[in-house]
């Protein structure tokens, strides 16, 4: 995956930022929301593409574009940068593709023990009933 020409067809616009701040909040656009178009993009392959379409089918939109916003600094390029290593982080996470699963099944010694523990513990347990008379 090549980072580089990945961060170039993110599209990036800057948004009045909410929440509390004063005067500083509604007069700089310090929230930024970055936009990738992952039907169009040319740094994946077919596959790749079906694959995160998958993984990410919650997180995009009707157009098959994934949008992240980043409000967390009062700088713009700080919230660039986070959102930008947000997005790598996903991508990157969805790309994996997962280890199958080999099926075992527990050892003689291990279902002994268990059995074993669990009559003492029964055992423990009939104990500590009141006696019949």
């Amino acid at each position: 995956m090549n980072t580089q020409a990945l961060i170039k067809e993110l599209k990036f616009k800057a948004v009045k930022s909410s929440g509390a701040g004063g005067q500083h909040v509604n007069k700089v656009s310090t929230k930024v929301e970055l936009v990738f178009d992952l039907q169009n993009s040319s740094e994946f392959t077919k596959e790749e593409k079906e694959l995160l379409l998958q993984k990410l089918k919650n997180k995009l939109t009707k157009e098959n574009s994934l949008l992240l916003s980043c409000d967390e600094s009062r700088s713009q390029h700080k919230n660039k940068e986070l959102v930008i290593q947000r997005f790598l982080k996903l991508i990157e996470n969805s790309l994996k593709v997962p280890k199958k699963r080999k099926a075992t099944k527990p050892s003689k010694s291990s279902i002994e023990k268990r059995i074993d523990k669990k009559k003492k513990q029964a055992y423990k347990k009939a104990f500590r009933r009141k006696p019949e008379l």
